[in-house]
């Protein structure tokens, strides 16, 4: 099948590579000209420009775009001018679901299809495939299935579910059509949310680890720090690289995330590589604002959300104010690092 991918970043490449790997024909574009001749020189037709991206795609044409979502909206509008009725436009991004909604809708009143895919796999999709969350009509979904069962990662090795039997389930396969458009998108969004709380637990575990040994180190004797009690209880020199090792292996916490963090900490036990920036690129976000719309408890997802902005220096005149109002009441002055 054709397919022509819009944006030829760390997973629109590889799902190209994914993809020609599988025998469908793949059409591509970036603004980067040497993103597009590395996939030409694997067999991908490239294209110079938008106007010839469209032109080199048969109709009716299925366009993938990989795109940040800040510039969604005018990568769709920039295609849905060159498009022709029945043609697909699949966003496999992280866009917003509310948008996908509004986009479908006004690209049905010019007679072009739009599809939402939430794609999860990061930059190990290529080998391992990549999980896809869908949204839009049942019949273009069905015509995209068979560009999507390549994408998504199959069977492999996991086990069945006690109680699945027969043809295995698009979702057995790691695609999943959740629903009219903005669903593939909505489901994207609370998985990602799980991330962010998932990482964030095994983040704070690992520090308390971390600090096992503290009783070993010269304690503070002043007045603007609580004393340490039981020194002996935090005798412990633990090698958090050795912990997230044993982890994998028949632990109840382990995951893939865990397999990274092992990964992580065997390149860099003590992790200087790394300021402790955490970014968040929207899906928390509004994960916790359908927490709030929704009425439903997230205690977990946000307090993850809080504490990414916390590395992000967001919480700095907050910190500062604290100190002033300790101060303004008792007096205390800042205890500066020993460092």
């Amino acid at each position: 099948m054709q397919i022509g991918m819009l944006g030829l970043g760390r997973m629109g490449a590889n799902m190209v590579r994914r993809l020609m790997n599988d025998g469908h024909e793949c059409v591509v574009y970036d603004r980067s000209q040497e993103a597009v001749a590395e996939l030409q020189s694997a067999g991908a037709t490239g294209a110079v420009d938008v106007d010839d991206f469209i032109s080199k795609l048969t109709p009716p044409r299925a366009v993938w775009i990989m795109v940040p979502a800040a510039v969604v909206d005018t990568v769709v509008d920039d295609l849905a001018a060159r498009m022709d009725s029945d043609d697909i436009i699949i966003d496999g991004g992280n866009s917003y679901y509310k948008d996908d909604i509004t986009r479908a809708n006004a690209l049905r009143d010019k007679g072009l299809h739009y599809v939402d895919v939430g794609t999860s796999g990061g930059v190990w999709g290529l080998e391992r495939g990549y999980c896809l969350m869908i949204g839009g009509e049942d019949q273009v979904v069905s015509h995209l299935d068979p560009i999507l069962k390549t994408i998504a990662p199959g069977m492999g090795e996991i086990d069945r579910t006690p109680g699945r039997e027969g043809d295995a389930s698009r979702s057995e396969q790691g695609y999943l059509h959740c629903g009219p458009n903005g669903a593939g998108h909505f489901v994207k969004m609370v998985h990602n949310g799980i991330e962010y709380g998932i990482m964030a637990a095994y983040a704070e575990g690992f520090n308390i680890l971390k600090h096992a040994n503290i009783g070993k180190g010269n304690q503070s004797a002043d007045a603007e720090t609580a004393p340490l009690r039981d020194l002996q209880n935090f005798q412990f020199d633990i090698d958090t690289a050795e912990v997230a090792e044993v982890w994998r292996r028949g632990s109840v916490v382990a995951s893939w995330l865990l397999d990274l963090t092992a990964i992580a900490l065997k390149e860099s036990p003590d992790l200087s590589n790394f300021s402790g920036r955490v970014s968040d690129s929207g899906e928390g976000r509004w994960t916790s604002m359908a927490a709030i719309e929704t009425g439903t408890s997230a205690h977990v997802l946000t307090a993850a959300l809080f504490n990414r902005f916390t590395s992000q220096g967001e919480t700095d005149f907050a910190d500062k104010l604290l100190s002033a109002m300790r101060y303004q009441f008792g007096g205390h002055h800042e205890k500066q690092d020993d460092t």
